[in-house]
């Protein structure tokens, strides 16, 4: 899908850029991985894996606002995937967009029907993957210019 057609289905929508909101989000992604992180130590996995895939949505949303767009409509998490594919495909890598909507998916499942699914192995995978999430989209951030991220 073109980002000419997400803005016409009303999956995204234009905003003004502000600085100050990618970088609080960006914050925010990063203070959810180390949550996660300590989460995981407790043995907490399904809610481990919660919080690293909100790390990524929160990445995920800094980018599309340093680029002036923000998710509409009912399926906001839906709309970040659709919008880094499109986007950030190349940049990001299919694979990690295809990871992030896999943990999506499956923190839906841990949330609201089956909350003590995850595994300690399969936790770990994501706090990685999170990780590694994260540094695309810090240095994706950096070589556009935008903003130095800490």
């Amino acid at each position: 899908m073109s980002l000419e057609a997400l803005l016409k289905e009303r999956v995204i929508r234009r905003i003004r850029v502000d600085e100050k909101l990618v970088r609080k989000t960006f914050e925010i992604a990063n203070r959810d991985l180390e949550t996660a992180k300590e989460v995981y130590k407790h043995r907490s996995y399904s809610w481990s894996l919660a919080i690293a895939y909100n790390s990524m949505l929160q990445a995920g949303r800094a980018l599309m606002f340093s680029q002036g767009f923000k998710p509409a409509g009912e399926y906001k998490h839906v709309a970040v995937v659709k919008f880094l594919h499109e986007v950030f495909g190349k940049e990001l890598t299919d694979r990690l967009i295809m990871i992030f909507d896999r943990i999506r998916k499956k923190r839906h499942r841990v949330i609201y029907e089956e909350p003590d699914i995850v595994s300690k192995d399969e936790a770990k995978n994501v706090i990685k993957w999170a990780g590694e999430f994260l540094e695309k989209v810090k240095k994706i951030l950096e070589e556009r210019g935008f903003f130095k991220v800490c």
